[in-house]
Parts: C-alpha cells; structure tokens; sequence
C-alpha cells in the first residue's frame, strides 16, 4: 500500500477533500493531508485564492515541502489545483518519490527543474473544458510533462469543471469524479 501526501485547492481542507482522503485510507493506504490554510476554509473559491495571493504561493509551496519533512521518502504525492504546487514541487525535488497525482493544474516542469525525474509515475487529471486549466497554460505544461516523463498520463474528462472530485462543492460532477477514484486507487495500487 502507498503513503500519500495530499494536499488541498484555494478552498482549504473542505469535507470534500476529507472525503477524498478517507476513501483512499479504507483502501488500505496511509494518507497525510496538511493544512496549507492554517485552519482557514473559504466558501468562496475567489476568497481562498485571495488569502493564497495574500500569503504567497512560494509560502503555500514551501508549507507543503515542511509537510513532507519527517515522513519516509516514497510518498505519493497528490494535488488539487492550488496544490499541484506543493505537490509536483516534492515529485520533482525531493529524492525518492513514488509518483505524483496532479488533479486540475500543472506546472511546467522547468519550475522545479530541468526535467520530470525518470523515476517517478505521474497522472494528470482535468476536465477538458475547464477554462484555468486551458487557458491559464496548465493544459499545455501538462501535455509537455507528460511527453517528457518515462511513465506519464494525462487524463481528460468530459466537461468544464475546475474543481470537479470535491462533492462538499457546487462544482462536483459525480461521473468524473468515480472515474478519477478509480484511476488514482489502479495508480496507487
């Protein structure tokens, strides 16, 4: 079974994510989810990029890197959105990753550095309408990391939903989001 790092979207720890992270744990894997917020759970997605603007994504980032801090080396890493960049940030960088899951944003590799590392199986999952991910240059840095990763998916999904697995969200779209289970529970095992 795989340990996960999971790490929430601009909304905080919703129920939704609490959610995610539980079906994963009764599927037999040890899953962390850190509070990126420090307590702080915002209705309004426009509220919760806000206070991330407010603190500073490179604060954001470097809250998950001191998350992963005292746990073993071959954790999977998995992001929603606004934490795909702690996630792929520790994918990338710190030595021994399992793999990394990235649901709804992608950062370009050249970021953390020069390429994706060879060892490490990464997913990303959008829906193929979703306007930040299209538009916002996420669907093309996916595409690149995919192309560049010795074992890398990019998953599409029919519709135009940002933050479309967290049923605690008017965003939620049900078909979508057991299909992404399903897949990251296959990646995982």
């Amino acid at each position: 079974m795989a340990e996960v790092l999971l790490f929430h979207h601009a909304h905080g720890v919703t129920p939704g994510v609490t959610a995610f992270a539980e079906r994963l744990a009764e599927a037999g894997h040890t899953v962390h989810v850190p509070d990126l917020y420090e307590g702080r759970v915002f209705v309004d997605l426009g509220a919760g990029m806000d206070y991330a603007h407010e603190v500073g994504f490179g604060t954001i980032a470097e809250r998950g890197r001191l998350a992963a801090e005292g746990l073993r080396s071959d954790l999977v890493y998995v992001g929603f959105s606004l934490g795909v960049l702690p996630a792929q940030l520790l994918a990338q960088t710190k030595p021994g990753a399992a793999g990394a899951l990235l649901v709804g944003a992608c950062v370009p590799v050249t970021e953390f550095g020069p390429a994706w590392p060879a060892t490490v199986p990464v997913q990303v999952h959008a829906m193929a309408d979703d306007r930040s991910f299209v538009d916002d240059g996420d669907l093309d840095a996916a595409r690149a990391l995919v192309a560049g990763a010795a074992d890398g998916e990019l998953f599409l999904y029919s519709g135009d939903k940002h933050l479309f697995a967290d049923p605690s969200l008017s965003s939620y779209d049900e078909v979508a989001a057991v299909l992404l289970m399903e897949r990251v529970l296959a990646f995982l095992n």
